[in-house]
């Protein structure tokens, strides 16, 4: 009989999960079973199958349904088949039927493989976003594999070698990972990339099609490992931009790499490596913003932060950050770490087309009680 007595943390997980699945149309059966389910009230349960024995067949399909709809997550499909396996086993045991016990143990093993398929095809993309700020691109990947086209492969970091992030964003692409809705028809509109890509500034988005859906195709190694680059090809496209890639001026021939394998950006322009591009409109007048802001961290083990405008507003646009990321007023923004590991406030860009918060000193480097002369203030509030 398969009926699993849990611990008390999971006790409390499942019956979180039974508040937020709940619903007005839940059966009275099933809200009893749940109860009983979580509170491990087997004596309760054993009566509460008998009396219900005419009703439990429907009540498991009822749960099957609910766990295949599409708009389930696998955990909460898990959920649900599990609490149907409960009700299957019981009723297989106290009222002689097996029949919809066999029907749900058919539906874990699809659903088991299901999921075990989608984690091998995450795994499959992962080496080519291992490189911060990489995307796969595969939303449409239905409408490629019936063109016989790969998916797409965007190397942020090699695009960031020839234009600012302002160039791009916000206003021909948001700065949200699959917020875009990147298509075909978008770019034969000249949109999204084709803004670039047009065949004059860029290689046409009509053209080569298998230059953009590169994804295991021979020489995509040179978008995500360092060391195979090809400086003299970066160094003739960004010359036709008006960029530029003084690869001669790397340390030993090399980009400075940090401890966690990310390009340093900052290390790159000090050395006068590369010059992007501040706009493809010539009119364009750059706004950067020139002032720094102490944030005092709130616990006394940690260093300050000294955040500098000029650094950010050179690569990105103040209506980037502001007012949807971070209020536009000091002390208005209550950040934790939690917040921004959450992809808020810094995590927007940081650990995604930034270096990591892993490398913690890289912003925690102002000692308590240094004083940064013109500095505005911020307190981080506990």
């Amino acid at each position: 009989m398969k009926f699993i007595l849990h611990s008390t943390a999971l006790l409390t997980a499942a019956f979180l999960i039974f508040l937020s699945y709940a619903s007005a149309q839940q059966s009275s059966f099933r809200s009893a079973f749940i109860i009983n389910y979580i509170g491990n009230n087997f004596v309760q349960q054993v009566e509460l199958v008998k009396k219900n024995k005419d009703i439990l067949p429907e009540e498991i399909k009822s749960l099957m349904a609910d766990a295949i709809a599409p708009d389930k997550t696998y955990e909460q499909k898990m959920y649900f088949l599990n609490l149907a396996n409960a009700m299957a086993s019981m009723h297989k045991y106290w009222n002689n039927d097996d029949k919809p016990l066999t029907e749900i143990e058919t539906i874990l093993r699809i659903e088991v493989q299901k999921e075990k398929e989608r984690a091998a095809e995450l795994e499959k993309w992962k080496k080519y976003e291992k490189f911060i700020g990489n995307i796969v691109m595969k939303e449409h990947r239905m409408q490629m594999e019936a063109a016989g086209l790969n998916p797409v492969v965007f190397p942020h970091w090699l695009h960031r070698i020839w234009f600012q992030c302002k160039v791009c964003h916000q206003d021909i692409f948001i700065m949200k990972k699959g917020g875009n809705d990147i298509s075909q028809a978008h770019l034969s509109e000249g949109k999204q990339c084709a803004v670039c890509h047009n065949g004059k500034l860029a290689f046409g988005a009509d053209e080569m099609c298998e230059k953009c859906h590169n994804a295991g195709r021979p020489g995509i190694e040179s978008l995500y490992d360092m060391t195979k680059i090809d400086h003299k090809k970066i160094k003739d496209i960004a010359e036709h931009l008006g960029a530029e890639w003084n690869h001669e001026n790397l340390p030993k021939g090399k980009a400075p790499i940090d401890r966690f394998g990310y390009i340093n950006w900052l290390e790159l322009k000090a050395k006068n490596v590369f010059k992007p591009i501040n706009s493809l409109n010539k009119d364009f007048k750059d706004e950067v913003r020139d002032n720094k802001i102490l944030f005092e961290s709130a616990s006394p083990m940690v260093n300050n932060v000294l955040f500098d405008h000029k650094i950010h507003s050179t690569w990105i646009q103040c209506s980037t950050c502001h007012p949807s990321i971070f209020a536009d007023k000091l002390g208005e923004n209550r950040m934790k770490m939690t917040d921004m590991a959450a992809g808020k406030y810094c995590g927007h860009c940081h650990g995604k087309v930034s270096f990591t918060f892993a490398d913690c000193l890289r912003c925690h480097n102002i000692p308590k009680g240094e004083i940064v002369k013109d500095a505005l203030i911020h307190k981080v509030k506990p």
